[in-house]
């Protein structure tokens, strides 16, 4: 025997064993014969079943795993080290057959493949399989033509929820099923949802295994895998799933949304909520970090535990180590994805250094992942799909420059003259970029406010201003449009909010992703007044830097106000999605014969406004197919979607800032309602990554080399404090719309793609809450939740911090974020261990 393969196979011998197989040799040196534990064999039995046990027609089997009643389960064939173990796939297909086993193994001892002879292709595995493993799904018998043949209908989830629900008299009576349908909460599937799911069934009757769901937020993918979830448990083609997510808040939302939609006929857990019991569960949820931490995935669960893996955002959720957690698990996989892949058009093609084929490749991983190398998803609906099917709304589009803002924006600039010390005149040009950063202009941001209250969308129901959000250029620049709308808002509205009607919402304020929430939940500031039994909140508008974007679901907004450049297609296109959700606003009224009288009031258009020519420029000037240059890293801004963003006109301001303290006011205002065509970004996405790091050619050596310490000492010493960007640790941490400190490493990681991006505070916390339950192991299993959000606040909140260590506890009952009530609802003992275990285990540096 070669060493390579002896290697291997001593490796392959570990592994069964460290699985809990015996070994079974013979003096006649016969092939390796493996046993369950509790199998009782004597080389007599082994005879009794033939002489030749492991023969097979072209050789014999390397190794050879028996089931408990002692018949041939699993063929394991041992290649070299230095071999594909998959060049013995054919190969261990003949001694699979000739045995009668059904199940293969492959492996070089570094690299090792779960084949089920009876579904699909040879799996990844990063541990053998238990003798109980595999007995499990062995029992598993997955039929690609009778999920093919199962009859989805437009009711396929509505069948579930209420069996009997076409012989109901409300069903019955034309007139009264809208009626009927709204209080039994019956989901329908659209036409294009419906054919979605066709479209797997189409394709896993020619054999494939994975799928990719393209579809734009707000066309329903949860709904959507909820009957792909159906289908598969009905048809005998899962026995369990598991939902991946990539937030903690997506985590309970998801599962609620299927204990609604699939209760009567199958079982949701959130996996956190009910580790020792998950088995029982058809469906698991749980976000990506929790099985990643530790390596649970890897310690608490075995390939075969599911046989339908989902992965909610695809492209973040399998992006980077959570790779790992999702190919663990054999079988089906299915990925749902918002993010269109063709957003780069005509870059250099392989071997050329554009940036833009870096990330035309990082996109295509994701599509290769699922089974489609092609680039064309399993299916795709589209935005534009859903606006012109009447499901989606585009925006109505309020164009309004001021006289400076107009000048800004011109390719000269706004000019200033000013004096030296020796009289010498000067002028200096300021772009649109240089606005509340070089460029200071309080009577342009009054002109902001005043037309945005003048010309918003009001709420259909109360008639008060409309939700709206608000994105500034900075942190300073949002505490001033606050500051305005609250004056604005009391003249208007004399005492009615008492600085409640706009509020700030950045990474710098105090629970604010607490905030964004409870702006989706109406309930900002309190309830609203202004109608009686109707419940919105008292806050109206929030103004924000970049935190309310991507995955922000508040489907009420009337209005988005863009009172800042931006400059990346991507941020574009994210921030607009937030107004594209329809609503019925009157889902939110509690008088039900009001409701009913009142019947659908319909959100039907949304305003966009726009104060920097953002759609203009989109639409008219931003080059989609120019083919990049490899920039310089003075050159190149790392981000454009935070507090730093880049600019869009040709002139750049000069060195020193400048206030300007004359009156401005609208001088122009073209409003448009953009069509079923959609905006151009919507037709050709496109996404520039312009990152100084990927530009520098030692630093993509060290980091090839994973040498971090030198590549975060080459990136303080050479790209950091620079002429022109001068980049600093706290302007990309803003430029990033990070809510925590961030590491330089970090900020190469990110860069280079191995890791999706940085994770925010309630993220880390959430890693940090697990370790502490794998740690202490309460035992007040149904009180996590109430011990986790005492946790958050402990780390999160200075105040609440100071009060749980000077024993204040009664202070707490004026404390916005946590409460005495909320301290009562955690078990007693941990009242006093967990503020103990912070202490000792957890670093509050990133949360300061």
């Amino acid at each position: 025997m070669a060493p390579k393969e002896a290697t291997a196979r001593i490796k392959i011998n570990r592994f069964l064993e460290g699985a809990g197989w015996r070994f079974f040799d013979d003096a006649n040196g016969r092939a390796n014969v493996v046993l369950e534990p509790n199998v009782k064999l004597t080389a007599e039995d082994l005879y009794a079943l033939g002489d030749d046990l492991e023969k097979a027609a072209n050789g014999f089997v390397d190794f050879l795993l028996l089931n408990e009643q002692g018949k041939p389960l699993i063929i394991l064939e041992a290649k070299a080290e230095s071999k594909n173990p998959l060049s013995a796939k054919e190969q261990a297909r003949k001694y699979a057959r000739s045995q009668n086993a059904r199940f293969v193994i492959l492996s070089n001892g570094n690299i090792h493949y779960l084949w089920d002879l009876e579904l699909g292709n040879p799996s990844v595995i990063t541990k053998f399989p238990s003798p109980t493993d595999i007995g499990n799904h062995y029992a598993f018998a997955p039929d690609a033509k009778r999920l093919a043949n199962e009859q989805v209908g437009l009711d396929y989830i509505a069948l579930t929820q209420m069996p009997s629900y076409a012989q109901e008299v409300g069903w019955k009576f034309e007139a009264e099923r809208t009626a009927f349908i709204d209080k039994a909460k019956l989901r329908f599937l659209r036409r294009y949802q419906q054919r979605a799911i066709e479209r797997v069934q189409e394709d896993a009757k020619k054999g494939a295994t994975r799928f990719l769901f393209e579809m734009a937020t707000g066309t329903g993918k949860t709904l959507t895998s909820a009957a792909v979830i159906k289908l598969f448990l009905k048809t005998g083609n899962a026995r369990r799933v598991l939902f991946l997510v990539d937030r903690l808040e997506l985590e309970a939302q998801t599962d609620k949304a299927f204990k609604a939609y699939l209760r009567n006929d199958f079982t949701s857990v959130i996996y956190k909520e009910q580790r020792d019991d998950w088995r029982k569960a058809d469906i698991v949820v749980t976000t990506v970090q929790s099985l990643l931490f530790n390596d649970k995935y890897r310690r608490f669960f075995a390939p075969t535990d599911f046989d339908l893996v989902i992965s909610d955002e695809a492209h973040r959720s399998i992006g980077g180590n959570a790779r790992a957690v999702f190919e663990y698990f054999i079988g089906y996989k299915l990925g749902l994805t918002a993010t269109p892949k063709d957003y780069l058009k005509h870059s250099g093609g392989p071997g050329t250094r554009d940036p833009r084929e870096t990330e035309r490749r990082t996109m295509l991983d994701t599509y290769r992942t699922f089974g489609c190398e092609s680039g064309e998803p399993t299916f795709r609906y589209s935005l534009i799909d859903g606006v012109k099917d009447g499901f989606l709304i585009n925006p109505y589009v309020v164009d309004a420059r001021t006289g400076v803002t107009t000048q800004l924006l011109s390719d000269q600039g706004f000019v200033v003259t000013t004096t030296d010390g020796e009289g010498n005149e000067l002028e200096e040009a300021f772009a649109g970029r240089d606005f509340e950063k070089k460029f200071f202009a309080e009577p342009t941001n009054r002109a902001f406010c005043k037309t945005l209250l003048e010309h918003g969308l009001r709420d259909p129901i109360s008639g008060e201003f409309g939700k709206t959000i608000a994105f500034a250029v900075s942190q300073n620049h949002a505490a001033k449009i606050v500051q305005i709308l609250n004056e604005m808002a009391d003249q208007l509205w004399p005492g009615r909010y008492k600085s409640d009607f706009a509020m700030q919402v950045t990474s710098h304020v105090a629970d604010a992703q607490r905030m964004t929430v409870n702006f989706a939940n109406n309930n900002l500031g309190g309830h609203s007044d202004f109608a009686d039994n109707y419940r919105t909140s008292r806050a109206r508008i929030c103004v924000t830097v970049g935190m309310m974007t991507t995955g922000y679901d508040c489907p009420d907004l009337l209005n988005l106000a863009l009172m800042r450049p931006v400059f990346s297609p991507s941020d574009f296109v994210q921030i607009k999605g937030r107004g594209t959700r329809k609503h019925n606003h009157t889902e939110e009224m509690f008088d039900p014969a009001r409701k009913a009288a009142l019947g659908a009031v319909n959100k039907t258009v949304f305003r966009l406004f726009d104060f920097f020519a953002n759609c203009e420029y989109f639409e008219e000037k931003f080059q989609y197919d120019q083919e990049l240059k490899l920039p310089t890293p003075s050159a190149m801004p790392l981000s454009s979607g935070g507090d730093d963003g880049g600019g869009n006109s040709t002139v750049s301001g000069g060195t020193g800032s400048y206030e300007h303290f004359d009156p401005d006011d609208v001088v122009s205002q073209v409003e448009t309602q953009i069509g079923a065509q959609g905006m151009r970004i919507d037709r050709e996405l496109f996404g520039r990554f312009e990152d100084a790091a990927r530009a520098d050619t030692k630093l993509a050596e060290l980091v090839a080399a994973q040498n971090w310490e030198a590549a975060t000492r080459h990136v303080i010493e050479e790209i950091f404090d620079k002429p022109n960007e001068f980049y600093t640790l706290e302007k990309l941490r803003n430029a990033a719309g990070v809510d925590r400190r961030i590491t330089v490493r970090e900020l190469i990681e990110k860069a280079f793609g191995f890791i999706p991006g940085f994770k925010s505070k309630a993220e880390l916390i959430e890693d940090e809450f697990q370790k502490f339950l794998a740690d202490q192991k309460p035992e007040e299993a149904d009180r996590i939740r109430e011990m986790r959000y005492f946790f958050e606040a402990y780390v999160r909140d200075a105040n609440v911090r100071a009060k749980i260590d000077a024993g204040h506890f009664a202070d707490l009952n004026v404390n916005p974020t946590f409460t005495t009530r909320d301290l009562k609802e955690v078990p007693a003992p941990w009242r006093k261990r967990i503020p103990e275990y912070i202490k000792d285990y957890v670093s509050l540096n990133p949360f300061l």
